[in-house]
């Protein structure tokens, strides 16, 4: 019994070995189809040609142009204004209603069509919102005389921050989910006021899936092409959508250079966010699982 099994056990060991070695080769080559654009793009920026299809040469140049260009920096200010503006946006009206959806007692009314709510700006294609917001602005900026809505930064906040308003708030859900509430009690306890506790105790818990969601706020706003689309006016053109114009006659290596450098600034945010969870006390899976909002 003994002798045939040992022989079993080698060849079932040798199979889950190569069973392993295929997903593993698998995922490198997903992830290879999904990074190997990136890379082309990082790559071109380099080139020293007038058209980024055309390689010429090795050289910054089209960093030096890209930096020198008024259009190109206007366009990637006004994204970086519009996204930090949605982000803030979002980030406070989705840690209220996290914490609110956190607290509430299963089946309660409210919560569920908030919940549905929320979902349904998710679901809902960004292209039935731009064709609402639009109109919804003129209403509000033209015919009910509100000046803010008439600015081209205030309407691409507004629209940034309604889309990302659920992701925020489903993280810090999840982030709060498992909370007990006897601590903000206990604080009352020792004599803290309400808002005291919420201050002290509340946030403090919550602050890494705020920080999470502050950052996919604003990583959702930096990519947003067709909202802005929609509601962008003129001289506050966003970034993605100055590519997406730029797309119809010939990229040059200017938008590979700028976008590089957006690439580089969206890494840097991941590994601050990381690096302030990680010293919170959170674990590889719980950073995982904070910025991904389950």
């Amino acid at each position: 019994m003994s002798s045939t099994g040992a022989p079993q056990k080698m060849r079932g060991r040798k199979r889950t070995g190569l069973r392993n070695g295929l997903f593993s080769a698998w995922g490198a080559l997903v992830f290879l189809f999904l990074f190997a654009p990136i890379a082309v793009i990082v790559v071109y920026s380099f080139n020293s040609g007038r058209v980024l299809a055309s390689w010429d040469g090795f050289g910054f140049g089209a960093y030096v142009n890209a930096v020198n260009s008024s259009v190109i920096v206007s366009s990637v200010v006004t994204s970086l204004q519009a996204a930090v503006g949605a982000a803030l946006l979002s980030t406070l009206l989705g840690t209220l209603g996290g914490i609110a959806l956190a607290r509430a007692r299963r089946g309660t009314w409210w919560a569920g069509g908030l919940m549905g709510l929320l979902a349904l700006t998710l679901i809902t294609p960004e292209i039935v919102d731009g064709i609402a917001f639009l109109p919804w602005f003129v209403t509000l900026g033209v015919d009910a005389g509100l000046g803010p809505f008439n600015n081209g930064l205030v309407r691409l906040i507004v629209a940034h921050a309604m889309f990302s308003v659920a992701v925020v708030t489903f993280i810090i859900r999840a982030r709060m989910a498992g909370v007990d509430a006897s601590l903000e009690e206990a604080a009352a306890d020792l004599g803290a006021g309400r808002f005291e506790a919420f201050r002290t105790v509340t946030l403090p818990i919550a602050g890494p899936g705020i920080l999470a969601g502050a950052l996919m706020s604003f990583t959702l706003s930096l990519d947003n092409t067709i909202l802005s689309s929609f509601v962008q006016q003129p001289g506050y053109t966003p970034w993605p959508v100055y590519i997406f114009a730029s797309v119809r006659v010939a990229l040059r290596p200017e938008v590979a250079a700028m976008s590089t450098i957006m690439l580089l600034l969206t890494l840097v945010a991941l590994a601050v966010v990381a690096l302030v969870l990680k010293r919170s006390g959170d674990s590889a899976t719980g950073i995982v699982k904070t910025m991904a909002g389950s």
